[in-house]
């Protein structure tokens, strides 16, 4: 019998999942992907004919990494224990330093062109990169600690807060604040590992903070643009 602790970093089963588990986990992934593709195209499609063309560049990023991180994350989590799931998890993981950049690209884009903007821009996307080297190169050895970089880069939003609450409509604000809180409500349901249903759980909570950034860029991007 192969050793669990030898594998324990990218399975991330203290147990193994029951059929009805995985099938959750199957749907939750599956309406978030379905959902993201559907309005990820509506939103460049909008962007780009109508509201913000000088930003589909940005929101192309976003929308190609929320359907990187959702994709990659499904192939994970549905893949049985064996070295191509290994492999995954390496990707799943550094996916998810890139989503966290990618969603606030469209946001910092906004106030770009200020040193405020600039500085962020630079410390988002450099500390997601760092994270991804670390996931890719010696995800080992970096363990539970990238959560804590998940949180701290996602919300080190608030650094800038004053320059969006100047910048972006009101319900963009309050959208990109309910994102974060459920996202970090969900971390609850990733470490609680022998809850049942645990990981379909937190995947509703990743479904449902990325279902709230998506429509605060709509929001901003889209709607108050009309």
């Amino acid at each position: 019998m192969q050793n669990t602790k030898s594998y324990s970093w990218w399975s991330r089963e203290q147990r193994p999942y029951t059929f009805a588990e995985k099938v959750a986990d199957s749907i939750v992934h599956l309406l978030g992907l379905i959902g993201a593709a559907a309005a990820g195209s509506i939103l460049l499609t909008l962007a780009t004919t109508q509201t913000a063309p000088d930003a589909v560049p940005a929101l192309s990023v976003y929308v190609g990494t929320l359907l990187a991180v959702l994709g990659i994350s499904f192939a994970y989590n549905l893949w049985p224990v064996s070295p191509v799931k290994k492999w995954l998890a390496r990707f799943d993981q550094a996916a998810i330093f890139l989503f966290i950049a990618g969603t606030y690209t469209p946001f910092l884009a906004v106030i770009g062109g200020t040193p405020v903007g600039m500085a962020m821009t630079t410390f988002v996307w450099g500390a997601s990169l760092i994270g991804v080297a670390l996931k890719l190169i010696i995800p080992e050895r970096f363990g539970r600690l990238a959560i804590a970089l998940y949180l701290a880069i996602g919300w080190s939003g608030v650094l800038v807060f004053q320059s969006l609450a100047q910048t972006l409509p009101e319900t963009t604000l309050w959208l990109l604040l309910a994102g974060g809180v459920t996202y970090s409500l969900g971390i609850i349901f990733h470490l609680w590992e022998k809850l049942k249903f645990q990981n379909a759980l937190w995947h509703v909570f990743v479904v449902g903070g990325a279902s709230l950034h998506l429509w605060a860029v709509i929001d901003c991007m889209v709607i108050h643009r009309l």
